[in-house]
């Protein structure tokens, strides 16, 4: 059977796809192309000044490097934003041609990285608090025999290498540097001068490094100064986090701070990261700050950064909290979700007016959500009847699934195979449980890998089960299955294929499973414990209830007539799994959102927007296209 087949390699690559997803590998070429730019917006001023070239040899490199930049862009992987990219890095190639001003050239080079940023994925930032003890003991032993040991530019070694390393205590140049730029010159190094790759160190070791060598250029003074600055809440909006420390240069917070508070500020945070990490914004606070962020960058002409905030609203503001909020107010809950989507719509169009208008809706949406997930804790009724309902939605489709499964082996009398559908299953409840376990003591699941995972699984599910249905339909329409069965089924369905069972059964579980962890976890915050474990114990016996009737409904069928009505059950199932495949996508902003006037139904998967509604009618006349074919085939071959 060759859908059999077919399940085996999709169920590998769904594997490697979703570890791709959850564990991004942003392009080499993508990080050394946003290093080149940044090392042109920092230099360049050393190279020309008000039109005039100060240095030829200086000014000749930055134009080989924006020669370069731009072939580099071209050679990108290719992305639905590379052509901004190119757009953008030849406006900078265009600037350093005509002997722009340095301040031109460095806001066009920065919206080019930004770009590059937002495309490719590229880290901006340490995934814990980086340790700058650690990153001054890796310098004194790494870097001070070229650099110095206070970064003044003049260690031994100096004198015998061309170009002269780089004097890390000059302010000039620090003030022009983000901890990002050192931390991609750190892991790449800097092609024809003397300063190699440290890709071979730890990540986290990067981080420290590049961190602390970002201080070199401040005292204690002007740390001490920076803390007053901090715990005065001056500047706490300015430095929400890690990424904003990494990213954001001195010379860019001088532009709202002023000369001196921005330095301070800068020595302080750069000495002191863990400093964002206390008091930390999160939920709704944290949304309404990125939702402000986005239309202020979406007002400047950043779209690109406009719509990372905008995500960045929903998956880290938002998306943490949507489970208690859906066990407590499903309604409310989904009106945020299709707020969400309109505003991400009205940014990816550019339309100001209207995403304004799309987050003063939000506005007024949050302050009903601050009123169902404020200090009140939900009755144990409700925390009883939300623990039953949502692992009776979950589990209902993943049953029809792996119920359909056993049916199938049963009728082909092929009982060896069923192990590998119990033990795709069972897997599937044991991964969930270590889920759970993970998400409760040791990392908090993004909501980024959280959609991904749902619409990575939902589109591969969709995908095998339409094929499957569609194989299944034309065996019936042949009218000959049993014969079939007896000939065929026993020689195709070899241990290969029937591993291909064992992954579709683990993948329509697991990813009910998942998501049931997330809500659970969310419930269990209101302390009703004994009222979850009663509506778990409820849902977990209905569901039994329902997979008994439905296996004793299919051992009675005609062999016939359970495959014709078991392929268009199948087909229904993989339109609504690839409705919600695609919005669970949409959500973690890898597919664009085109807002459409039709009402949101969840468990058929539909959902208001172009893109979802196109993947169900896809599949939708894909199936009934083939079925006509069956059809067709069958009433040929009939004497």
């Amino acid at each position: 059977m060759k859908f059999l087949k077919l399940i085996a390699i999709l169920t590998w690559l769904f594997a490697a796809g979703l570890a791709a997803a959850q564990s991004p590998a942003p392009a080499a070429d993508a990080k050394q192309l946003w290093q080149l730019l940044d090392y042109v917006s920092v230099d360049y001023g050393g190279a020309v000044a008000k039109g005039e070239v100060l240095s030829q040899s200086e000014y000749a490199e930055m134009r080989d490097f924006t020669e370069n930049a731009g072939k580099q862009a071209r050679a990108l992987p290719p992305t639905a934003a590379q052509g901004q990219i190119i757009q953008a890095v030849d406006a900078v190639r265009a600037a350093v041609a005509r002997k722009a001003d340095i301040t031109e050239v460095a806001r066009l080079a920065k919206q080019a990285n930004a770009l590059i940023v937002t495309a490719y994925a590229i880290p901006l930032a340490p995934r814990s608090t980086p340790d700058i003890t650690k990153g001054a003991t890796i310098y004194a032993a790494t870097c001070a025999a070229c650099h110095g040991a206070t970064g003044d530019g003049n260690g031994p070694l100096a004198a015998k290498l061309e170009p002269k390393p780089i004097a890390f205590k000059d302010a000039e140049r620090a003030g022009a540097r983000s901890v990002m730029a050192l931390y991609q010159v750190i892991s790449h190094g800097v092609e024809g001068t003397s300063m190699a790759s440290y890709a071979s160190l730890p990540e986290d070791d990067r981080w420290a490094l590049a961190f602390f060598v970002g201080g070199l250029s401040h005292d204690a003074a002007m740390r001490k100064h920076g803390e007053q600055l901090w715990n005065g809440g001056k500047a706490k909006r300015l430095f929400p986090d890690l990424t904003a420390i990494t990213t954001t240069t001195q010379a860019a917070a001088a532009e709202t701070l002023g000369a001196d508070d921005a330095r301070d500020l800068t020595a302080y945070l750069r000495a002191y990261p863990g400093a964002v990490e206390q008091g930390k914004l999160s939920g709704l606070g944290l949304s309404r700050l990125r939702l402000k962020e986005s239309l202020q960058a979406l007002h400047a002409g950043d779209r690109a950064n406009a719509t990372r905030l905008g995500l960045s609203a929903y998956l880290d503001g938002f998306e943490p909290i949507e489970p208690m909020v859906s066990a407590r107010n499903p309604t409310l809950m989904t009106a945020v979700e299709d707020a969400m989507l309109a505003y991400r719509s009205a940014v990816s169009q550019g339309d100001a007016p209207k995403a304004e208008a799309a987050a003063v809706r939000l506005e007024q949406l949050f302050t009903q959500v601050d009123n169902v997930v404020g200090d009140h804790k939900a009755d144990p009724m409700t925390t009883f009847a939300g623990a039953a309902t949502i692992l009776l939605r979950e589990g209902v489709e993943a049953l029809l699934i792996v119920i359909g499964m056993i049916a199938f082996l049963k009728k082909a009398r092929r009982p060896d195979a069923l192990r590998y559908v119990h033990g795709g299953w069972i897997s599937a409840l044991a991964a969930g449980a270590l889920t759970w376990g993970v998400a409760t003591y040791l990392v908090d699941i993004s909501g980024a890998s959280r959609e991904l995972t749902e619409g990575l699984g939902g589109i591969f599910a969709a995908v095998v089960l339409l094929s499957v249905g569609l194989w299944m339909h034309q065996k019936s329409a042949a009218g000959r299955w049993q014969a079939y069965l007896e000939s065929k089924l026993t020689a195709i369905l070899s241990r290969r294929s029937a591993w291909g069972l064992f992954g579709l059964a683990f993948v329509a579980v697991y990813r009910e499973v998942f998501e049931t962890v997330l809500f659970y976890s969310a419930i269990a915050a209101d302390g009703n414990n004994g009222a979850l474990a009663g509506g778990f114990v409820a849902a977990v016996v209905l569901l039994g209830v329902i997979a008994w009737v439905l296996l004793r409904t299919s051992a009675r069928m005609p062999l016939a007539k359970f495959f014709s009505w078991t392929s268009v059950l199948i087909a229904v199932l993989a339109v609504v799994l690839v409705g919600k495949g695609t919005a669970a996508l949409q959500e973690a902003g890898w597919l664009s959102v085109s807002p459409l006037l039709i009402p949101r139904i969840d468990w058929l998967g539909i959902n208001p927007t172009i893109q979802t509604t196109l993947s169900q009618v896809v599949v939708a006349l894909v199936a009934l296209f083939g079925f006509s074919m069956n059809r067709a085939s069958a009433r040929k071959a009939r004497p």
